[in-house]
């Protein structure tokens, strides 16, 4: 019995292990690649500039499991403005983007940000880093003028884009070459 005790007092005295820090998401402002439709529509529709900025939606003309999203929204942690789309295929988002336009500090306030959110791009081009997960990505491009500058974040899942295969129209059957008389 002592023995047990002896064991139970060593067990509790042994520190834990460090707890290691978590994972960063991989997100941005609280949308992600992939993620349901719905989670992304009540997340965007939280954003809404005002009660006039609606999220509105267009659906493919042969198919109602493929559509287009858009809304102008304003983040409330930081107030920063963006135009906000997103293609959703069978009710998950395949590409979501974040569109901006600023003065020449718009890019350098916008690398900083999301080198805080996800860490060191893997991926530099001119004019374009990229964070990579999987299948997934993210994507800052930019391009302008002497004093402006476009900004654009894109979250592409490409699992749910390769779904987008099954509503592409047939082609049409190819007709044997008319004989010459």
């Amino acid at each position: 019995m002592a023995s047990v005790l002896v064991a139970l007092l060593l067990l509790q005295a042994v520190p834990p292990a460090p707890r290691l820090p978590s994972p960063r998401p991989f997100a941005y402002r609280g949308f992600a690649p992939g993620m349901p439709y719905r989670d992304f529509a009540a997340q965007a529709r939280a954003m809404a500039q005002s009660s006039d900025d609606i999220l509105a939606c267009q659906t493919m003309h042969t198919t109602a499991q493929v559509m287009d999203c858009g809304v102008r929204v304003r983040d409330p942690v930081d107030s920063a403005r963006f135009y906000l789309s997103a293609n959703v295929i069978e009710s998950r988002t395949s590409v979501i983007s974040f569109v901006d336009s600023g003065k020449v500090a718009l890019v350098r306030r916008t690398q900083d940000d999301l080198r805080k959110r996800l860490g060191v791009p893997q991926r530099r081009e001119r004019s374009m880093w990229e964070w990579t997960k999987g299948r997934r990505f993210i994507r800052l491009n930019w391009r302008g003028g002497p004093n402006w500058r476009v900004i654009s974040i894109t979250l592409n899942d490409r699992d749910v884009m390769d779904r987008i295969a099954h509503y592409r129209p047939a082609r049409p059957a190819a007709r044997p070459p008319a004989k010459k008389p």
